[in-house]
């Protein structure tokens, strides 16, 4: 696999176990990791500063991944910033849904392992 080197991702995950994963495995791709375990958190980061893609959780506490696809557009630092919705939620409304407010991947946690989750990082990020 190509490195991410120094691309800055957004992890925005309450499961704490699965952010460290995620951000020990991209941080093996030389990407720069940043973790917000709230949507309040990841909003305030993505008004912050300019992330290279946005891994969303779309159950989070405080402000949903939704929520944040809906504010994404009207933060000036995070407008094209692409989003991969990593998520349970795997109906396909929630993936319609998902994709319509401009995920560019829906990938569901349950039956992905990290490999195939910065595989799809770096797919994106062509």
């Amino acid at each position: 696999m190509a490195k991410l080197d120094g691309k800055k991702i957004l992890i925005a995950e309450d499961d704490s176990l699965l952010a460290q994963m995620l951000a020990r495995k991209l941080g093996e791709e030389n990407a720069v990791v940043e973790h917000a375990p709230d949507g309040q958190v990841a909003l305030d980061m993505l008004t912050a500063k300019k992330y290279d893609i946005l891994l969303l959780d779309l159950m989070l506490p405080k402000v949903d991944g939704f929520g944040i696809l809906t504010a994404l557009p009207t933060i000036e630092k995070s407008k094209g910033t692409p989003v991969i919705v990593l998520s349970n939620l795997g109906q396909k409304a929630d993936v319609d849904k998902g994709m319509a407010m401009g995920a560019k991947k829906f990938l569901i946690k349950a039956i992905l392992s990290l490999d195939d989750i910065a595989d799809a990082i770096l797919e994106v990020l062509k």
